[in-house]
């Protein structure tokens, strides 16, 4: 019998045990055609698996980090609120005054002095570059010790000639007092 006679009719298999099993060569090869299929798809399935299992553990890593920043986050929140809460002690208990402007000091007050004898003396007013020049002081030091005249007493106005330069000058009848 030829290799073709056997393969183009059936296989015969014989047990000791059990009676003989007559198998269609087609049937074999539909047999073997389908592992060879379940072969490839589990071969797709270990690919898809693997990479899963990556995805999985990069997402593991940015779990950590997200996990990592949400403590971080905890914690400072948590010392914010507890330094808010040492503020608002202090502020129930009085430690902690709100800031308030400071009465003229004594160089302020030598310096109205000093601008008030000046314009005495002069008989009007002068130009607030005039005043910071007699004085030594900035335009801003100027604009500062301006906001802390009495206003009943002083008058600021613009220069007649040119609308900006300020002058300044004492109200009638406060030249000599």
């Amino acid at each position: 019998m030829s290799l073709d006679t056997i393969l183009s009719e059936n296989i015969t298999f014989s047990n000791p045990a059990s009676p003989l099993v007559t198998i269609p060569v087609s049937a074999l090869q539909d047999l073997l055609g389908a592992v060879q299929d379940l072969k490839e798809e589990v071969a797709a399935l270990r690919e898809e698996r693997d990479q899963d299992r990556e995805e999985m553990a990069a997402m593991r890593l940015k779990l950590a980090s997200l996990e990592t920043r949400q403590d971080e986050d905890i914690s400072r929140l948590a010392l914010d609120i507890a330094y808010d809460r040492q503020r608002l002690a202090k502020l129930e208990k009085g430690q902690c005054s709100p800031p308030t402007t400071p009465p003229p000091g004594s160089k302020t007050a030598s310096r109205i002095e000093k601008v008030k004898d000046f314009l005495k003396t002069r008989g009007g007013g002068a130009t607030f570059q005039e005043c910071e020049r007699l004085l030594g002081i900035r335009p801003n030091q100027m604009s500062r010790l301006v906001s802390m005249l009495d206003m009943r007493s002083w008058e600021i106005f613009a220069r007649s000639g040119d609308l900006r330069q300020k002058v300044l000058r004492l109200k009638a009848g406060r030249l000599f007092t």
